[in-house]
């Protein structure tokens, strides 16, 4: 497994508000839950200052490669209607603090 940073924002059919004025806003958290229930995402949340407006997300989440973040993210509710994109993916090399992780727990 691997640790990736990815950024998210808002995307061509997000509705002016933040993000509890989004259509979906409920199957969207329950979604987002899932992958953290199942430690697919260790951690997500909007940047500061995008909360109320054209959200930025960052995640960091475990997975094989970057195929599978695509894949994993593509059930998300808010993508098909357009209100949410993946703009970024990057590996994330973890020095210091990596034992904090629930992956390094098991070990």
């Amino acid at each position: 497994m691997t640790t990736f940073a990815v950024i998210r924002e808002a995307g061509p059919r997000w509705h002016d508000g933040g993000i509890y004025e989004q259509p979906a806003v409920d199957e969207h958290a329950a979604f987002m839950n899932a992958l953290a229930d199942s430690g697919f995402v260790l951690f997500a949340g909007p940047l500061a200052g995008t909360e109320q407006g054209r959200v930025r997300v960052l995640l960091i989440a475990n997975a094989e490669n970057e195929d599978e973040i695509h894949r994993q993210l593509a059930d998300d509710p808010w993508v098909p209607t357009g209100q949410l994109v993946t703009v970024s993916i990057e590996a994330w090399q973890i020095l210091v603090g990596a034992e904090r992780l629930p992956s390094a727990q098991s070990v």
